[in-house]
Formats: C-alpha cells, sequence, structure tokens
C-alpha cells in the first residue's frame, strides 16, 4: 500500500513569489515541483480541488528534506 495526506492548499491560492501566482492546486503542485523539487499531485483528480496529495512512503530523512523544502519556498509566496 501506500500513504498519503491530502491538505488543503485553497488559502495559497491568488498568492505569488513575484513571478507566478497560485490560481489553483495545479499551479502549486507545479511551483513545488519547479522550485522546491519535490513532486505532489493536484486533488482534483481524488474529489477535491483544492487539496494536494502528497505520499509519505519514504525515508524519515527524506521527508524531512522535502518538508523543510517546501516551507522554504511557500514562505516566498505573500
Amino acid at each position: 500500500g501506500a500513504f498519503y495526506v491530502f491538505p488543503d492548499i485553497s488559502s495559497y491560492f491568488g498568492k505569488s513569489d513575484g513571478k507566478i501566482i497560485i490560481n489553483n492546486a495545479h499551479d502549486f503542485c507545479m511551483y513545488l515541483l519547479n522550485y522546491a523539487h519535490v513532486a505532489c499531485v493536484a486533488g482534483d483528480a481524488f474529489g477535491n480541488p483544492e487539496c494536494i496529495r502528497i505520499s509519505y512512503a519514504a525515508a524519515d530523512e527524506k521527508l524531512i528534506e522535502a518538508m523543510n523544502r517546501i516551507k522554504t519556498h511557500l514562505a516566498k509566496l505573500s
């Protein structure tokens, strides 16, 4: 099996890093992929377009690194 979190990220809709604007979960996922180098999937494929799906079926060290990257890059959005 696999393990996932499904957080609501709609509070980031309309935010920008000065280069791109997060309009939806797809934009959010692409932002994380392109800048934080973390992959996730938009939630509309799983029934909620305001969420993303992140797998946590990985080693603790990799998960900690990914969360630190996400935190760093989300802090750049306003």
